[in-house]
């Protein structure tokens, strides 16, 4: 069975790869049993590298792809094309951390888009419910939610093979999941320090290496397919933060990755960019009214003269020269602006409202 399933997760994209004409991206998805009319492809050699096995599809399936195609021995996968219009028609989008804040903000405005919506969430029940109302809103199939700890090998493994099965590939990855445990570097628990690297850099890694072994299949099979890693970073991987040094340090070494994975993997028509958003103000890490960073900052006295959590955040919002924080509209111009450019990769794009500003 595990045989199997390594057989159906490494075939996908390849056959969704050979089904893209005009650059469609159609979704391709397994199943176990025969589906009725499909073509039939010979049983493939196990251990062929993927110039054969390519090939030996492509003799099968003919010039004109099929609605279905059943390869011996391992199963079926039914293609259909986009079923909505937008800017990402077709394109699946994975975002980690999609559960809450950030993350479930970006997703709403990538289906809003078009896109197949994979939640992947250490908070499941939080990653299905969404995908729930995603698919209310805009078809059956139109999104899904996982479980996934995304510092844990073995489960962004499981996920990655998940999309897989259920989409045929991915082509946008979003690691957003991070945290946040601040404190001076003379009192901050090596514990809380590991923890802030493990999240916002060690699953960094993890999610690009995983989702690239995909991408790049796919672009094995259709020389004129792109994909997109993306980095929801942040304005502190732009510069240093008093009393939040494992933040920013997890930050910094994941723009480093970034320009790292880009010169790598261009050569398999995927871009790698981060996204540098300010301070989302209406999340619930600022505004949760008993444990957010506005509570806590007005408990420990951190802004002089604030008496109220609303005097905390006209305090913060004042240091943007736009006056707000950043929203998660915001950071989607962004993520389109990085997906639909052909000609950028390696970037760190700050979203600040002028906070911080490039040179």
């Amino acid at each position: 069975m595990k045989d199997l399933l390594k057989r159906s997760v490494d075939l996908a994209p390849l056959l969704r790869g050979i089904a893209m004409k005009n650059s469609v991206r159609p979704a391709v998805r397994y199943q176990p049993e025969p589906v009725a009319g499909a073509i039939v492809a010979p049983q493939l050699p196990a251990n062929g590298d993927t110039d054969t096995i390519v090939s030996l599809l492509i003799d099968a399936v003919g010039s004109e792809f099929p609605a279905a195609v059943t390869v011996d021995g391992v199963g079926s996968w039914v293609v259909t094309a986009p079923e909505r219009s937008g800017r990402l028609a077709g394109c699946i989008a994975v975002v980690t951390g999609g559960a809450q804040g950030f993350g479930a903000g970006i997703a709403r405005e990538l289906a809003q888009e078009g896109a197949y919506l994979v939640i992947a969430d250490i908070n499941g029940e939080g990653a299905r419910g969404l995908a729930t109302e995603l698919e209310d809103e805009f078809g059956q199939g139109a999104a899904i939610g996982l479980d996934c700890d995304v510092t844990k090998d073995a489960a962004v493994v499981s996920m990655i093979d998940q999309v897989v099965l259920a989409y045929g590939g991915v082509d946008l990855m979003i690691s957003n999941a991070g945290i946040v445990r601040s404190g001076s570097v003379k009192d901050l628990e090596f514990a809380d320090f590991e923890l802030v690297t493990r999240v916002n850099y060690d699953a960094f890694f993890l999610c690009a290496k995983y989702a690239s072994r995909v991408m790049a299949a796919t672009h094995k099979a259709c020389a004129t397919y792109t994909a997109d890693i993306i980095q929801v970073n942040s304005k502190s991987g732009l510069m240093g933060s008093n009393r939040n040094s494992a933040y920013a340090g997890s930050k910094f070494g994941g723009i480093g990755l970034v320009q790292s994975f880009a010169l790598e993997l261009v050569e398999d028509g995927i871009k790698v960019n981060a996204i540098c958003p300010g301070n989302f103000f209406e999340g619930p890490l600022w505004s949760d009214p008993e444990d957010g960073l506005f509570a806590q900052y007005l408990a420990a006295g951190k802004i002089p003269g604030a008496k109220t959590i609303e005097d905390v955040r006209h305090a913060y919002e004042s240091k943007v020269p736009m006056g707000r924080g950043c929203r998660p509209r915001d950071v989607v111009r962004a993520i389109l602006y990085a997906a639909e450019q052909d000609y950028e990769t390696g970037q760190a794009i700050p979203v600040t409202g002028g906070q911080v500003m490039l040179r």
